[in-house]
């Protein structure tokens, strides 16, 4: 039983002000933990963290403005490209299954250095292809570099921000996701297949640089016990004259008293305490996943083709979009909540993949040929914008409900069953789509609205909570 220390963190008062001179940045306590604004050296670490967000998004995006001249140019038919697209879940799944394993056991930072060397050879890979198999490999790199990156980027920045802003600068990620998206959109748009594949090894060789000067997460330097490090990391990221102590003697304080009652084994994370944190990340990533998510994403340009709109029109609007609601959501998400803009992101997920499927039903009867495109074009857009809104969600709270002991093998199972539905999604939906194009889009909005109830049902609130406070108060409500 942890009851006392659990208590002592869910309940602590007090604190007072912290020195008020930090090399223009100042400081205060709230409750037990210092809360600072945000200094140089925490924002170029969210920075680095958010550079391999932003190569996720290149991975997902590129298929999308590429497939008709990459089929053409290697001969690649509807099937073989569906493979090269879907395939990327797969590495995906991959990645999944040892993503928290490895950053569990190698560090935040470590794990960092070793994707980017999996990220840039799967694009010089993609690049220089000139049989099929290579551009899958390729391909397959990529996807396992995305199945950890998944991970790996929300939870390093949960681990190193402050409770006031946690959710804005974890919802980022993303953010660059679909920055990276609409990267590819546009700029594929212009410059042929294996030009665009050289251009998206940028982000890898950028964050190979700047790792030299981020520090490692503070909790997971408290969980392999190098307490020292832990100090001085935690110096860093708040600044010089800040006053860590009891930010640190909190995080050193829980870390301790979940050793004391877990060994920390992968069915650790079967507890009945976190059936209900497991139930909800789960859930939303599978329903999210069936509600569309790779389809919109990989093929964006093809819808755009099949309902009437010119690819290119299509896609650059959509990034534009893609910017401004992943702005408006990281503005928001600390002054409104996680489950407010949760819920409007699955309900806009809902309507507008619904009014994407109408689109086609008219096309189909010609019931109205002038508004049918109309109709593909807003709801594409409404449901990447809506996307931007809460994609980061599942894995933000993935990293503020499971604590340091367990959330290792909660992400890999976690990340791993998304993965699976990502996957039957991407490889599916170029044959469901022929099938019946309007069809699957209202099977999509279904999902979306399975997602909202989800959501409006099990999904608390976390926001304004230390990461300590909100998984004692969990490990408190099964005792």
């Amino acid at each position: 039983m942890v009851q006392p220390a659990t208590e002592s963190l869910l309940f602590r008062q007090g604190g007072g002000r912290g020195n008020e001179e930090n090399g223009g940045v100042g400081v205060r306590n709230e409750g037990s933990v210092a809360v600072s604004s945000v200094t140089a050296i925490l924002a170029l670490s969210t920075f680095v963290a958010a550079c391999i967000a932003f190569g996720f998004g290149c991975a997902v995006g590129y298929s999308s403005p590429t497939q008709s001249s990459i089929m053409e140019d290697l001969g690649l038919s509807v099937a073989e490209f569906s493979l090269f697209a879907s395939i990327l879940s797969i590495g995906g799944i991959l990645g999944a299954l040892v993503s928290g394993k490895m950053t569990d056991s190698l560090g935040r930072k470590l794990t960092m250095w070793i994707l980017n060397l999996f990220y840039i050879s799967g694009w010089l890979a993609i690049a220089f292809a000139k049989v099929p198999w290579l551009l899958d490999l390729g391909r397959l790199l990529l996807g396992f570099t995305n199945g950890i990156s998944g991970y790996l980027a929300p939870v390093y920045i949960a681990e190193i921000t402050t409770k006031n802003v946690r959710g804005r600068f974890s919802s980022i990620v993303p953010l660059m996701v679909c920055w990276g998206l609409s990267f590819m959109y546009v700029v594929g748009s212009f410059v042929h297949w294996r030009t665009l594949a050289l251009i998206a090894t940028i982000p890898g060789l950028l964050q190979l640089l700047l790792l030299f000067f981020i520090p490692e997460s503070p909790r997971w330097l408290a969980k392999v016990g190098r307490d020292k490090e832990l100090e001085a990391a935690l110096l860093s990221l708040r600044g010089n004259k800040a006053d860590i102590s009891d930010e640190a003697a909190e995080i050193k304080d829980f870390v301790k008293s979940l050793k004391s009652f877990s060994k920390e084994g992968i069915l650790d994370i079967f507890q009945k305490k976190y059936v209900r944190p497991l139930l909800i990340v789960v859930g939303m990533l599978v329903l999210m996943n069936l509600g569309g998510v790779n389809a919109f994403a990989y093929y964006s340009g093809v819808i755009f083709v099949s309902s009437g709109i010119s690819s290119m029109v299509g896609l650059v609007t959509l990034a534009a979009v893609q910017t401004v609601t992943g702005i408006l959501g990281t503005t928001l998400i600390d002054k409104l909540g996680r489950r407010p803009l949760l819920l409007v992101s699955s309900a806009g997920l809902c309507f507008s993949s619904f009014l994407t499927g109408l689109s086609f039903f008219l096309k189909e009867f010609h019931w109205w040929d002038e508004g049918s495109p109309i109709f593909a074009l807003t709801g594409l857009l409404m449901y990447m914008g809506m996307y931007v809104l809460g994609a980061g969600m599942p894995f933000l709270l993935l990293s503020e409900l499971f604590p340091i002991n367990v959330k290792g093998s909660a992400g890999s199972l976690c990340n791993f069953i998304g993965n699976i539905t990502g996957l039957f999604v991407a490889y599916y939906f170029n044959f469901l789509i022929e099938w019946n194009s309007a069809g699957i889009f209202f099977i999509f909005s279904a999902f979306c609205f399975a997602n909202f109830v989800l959501t409006a049902t099990m999904v608390p609130e976390t926001k304004g909570r230390t990461l300590e406070e909100i998984q004692a108060s969990i490990t408190r409500s099964s005792d």
